[in-house]
């Protein structure tokens, strides 16, 4: 019988993960979360004997199972034990210092290759060194988000401005693969053709997303941006 994992359930994470949501404490015989047999073994018996309720009495709610998906409380709740989401405005300042950071890098590499943005010759303009230049800001780009979310949730703007991303699930540091694909997201689109605008567009959504405050890039990894103090 093979071993691996079904098709989609993609890497797990570590369980010594800081960061991961832990379950909720056994809230003893009887609790929906606790797993745990009534005093003296068996079976717990049916409210009121099997009866009918008595006149006034209400039976548990959703039969004594979790309450579905919007009813509140964990695990129906994503966010249920994790730190509160981060403010957008700080959000978007610490994207502003990661671009500034990967551009000063960006520059000085295409300066000591020769490369610039446009260059015009008589009547020729050189579009390959444009696109030279902005295949090397989408690697440095994507690299610099992808290996330092997977590390730790946090680039350098959002380990000095006190914020993390993590799973939406489970509020563990994203994977790799997580990681990669929220990096894509951002910044192909931002090299490419749209720049600033997709920058805008992409991370700005999250001013008026609801309930998760999530950017475009956070919506395709299926993450979100919490406090860390």
């Amino acid at each position: 019988m093979s071993s691996e994992p079904p098709p989609g359930s993609g890497p797990q994470p570590p369980e010594d993960d800081p960061f991961r949501k832990q379950p909720p404490p056994d809230q003893g015989p009887g609790s929906p979360y606790g797993g745990q047999q009534p005093p003296g073994g068996g079976e717990q018996p049916p409210p009121y004997g099997g009866q009918q309720p008595p006149y006034g009495s209400q039976p548990p709610p959703y039969g004594g199972q979790p309450p579905p998906y919007g009813a509140g409380g964990y695990p129906s709740d994503p966010l249920a034990g994790m730190p509160p989401l981060a403010d957008s405005g700080k959000r978007t300042l610490a994207r502003i210092i990661d671009m500034i950071l990967v551009g000063i890098v960006v520059v000085l590499i295409t300066w000591g290759l020769g490369v610039r943005e446009y260059q015009m010759s008589g009547n020729r303009v050189e579009v390959g060194k444009g696109f030279t230049q902005s295949l090397i800001a989408a690697v440095l780009y994507v690299a610099y988000d992808t290996v330092l979310i997977a590390r730790s949730g946090q680039t350098l703007g959002k380990k000095w401005l006190r914020m993390r991303v993590a799973n939406l699930n489970d509020g563990s540091t994203p994977s790799t693969q997580t990681s990669l694909l929220r990096a894509l997201v951002l910044w192909l689109p931002f090299a490419f053709c749209c720049a600033c605008i997709w920058t805008a567009i992409c991370g700005g959504w999250s001013f008026f997303d609801k309930p998760y405050k999530q950017g475009l890039h956070c919506k395709a990894a299926k993450t979100v941006v919490v406090s860390t103090g």
